[in-house]
């Protein structure tokens, strides 16, 4: 079976906490609520979930953030940690990072899901580098923010779905996973009608309810 994984990109406190500076102006509470929600859908359809952390070594001229050591440097304490696997980046592309790139290489990938931020920036970066090593790439448009403009994050979506990247919405998976289970129910109770008298109908019904 392909292995997949949902890869959460920089999600981190400097990005997203009260005190980040006036250009990060994501809105946190939305943005973190929707990964989340990607966190729990994708670790339930069996799919790995990976951490990004952007990282610096050291302030430059006396100006950064995300940097080593440093408290706004570490993931947001809203997001959902639910693996041990993370990883940390010093640029755009996380498969420029030797670990993440050999980790993903051992585990053999066929697709990912990618999240986070920023869509004109890390996010991109990393998609085009999946698609570089052949694996296939969905954009969770939901859960992807981005400080830039519509017109740009709009020339971005287009050059990667030039590349074969798929964009996708969260809330659409999760109707379909939920749809999915409905119907397998109204098959079960289908099939129970057919098989059972009135009476064991109902004691079935909720032997299947209480599984």
């Amino acid at each position: 079976m392909e292995k997949k994984a949902l890869i959460v990109i920089d999600m981190q406190k400097d990005f997203l906490w009260r005190k980040r500076k006036t250009m990060f102006s994501y809105n946190t509470d939305i943005l973190v609520k929707n990964v989340n929600r990607a966190i729990n859908l994708y670790k339930a359809e069996g799919y790995d979930i990976i951490y990004i952390k952007h990282i610096l070594p050291k302030l430059l001229w006396g100006v950064g953030f995300s940097i080593k050591g440093t408290e706004g440097a570490e993931l947001c304490e809203r997001v959902n940690v639910v693996s041990d696997y993370i990883f940390e980046k010093n640029r755009a592309n996380a498969f420029t990072s030797r670990p993440f790139r050999e980790f993903m290489k051992k585990q053999g990938y066929g697709e990912i899901v990618l999240c986070g931020i920023d869509e004109c920036a890390c996010v991109r970066a990393t998609a085009k580098g999946a698609v570089n090593t052949k694996i296939k790439v969905r954009m969770l448009t939901d859960c992807i923010g981005c400080r830039f403009s519509h017109d740009k994050i709009t020339k971005i979506r287009n050059e990667l779905k030039e590349l074969g990247v798929e964009y996708i919405e969260a809330y659409s998976q999760l109707t379909e996973s939920v749809d999915d289970a409905l119907d397998v129910a109204d098959t079960k109770a289908s099939e129970i009608k057919e098989r059972y008298t009135h009476n064991e109908m109902f004691s079935k019904l909720r032997e299947v309810a209480n599984e």
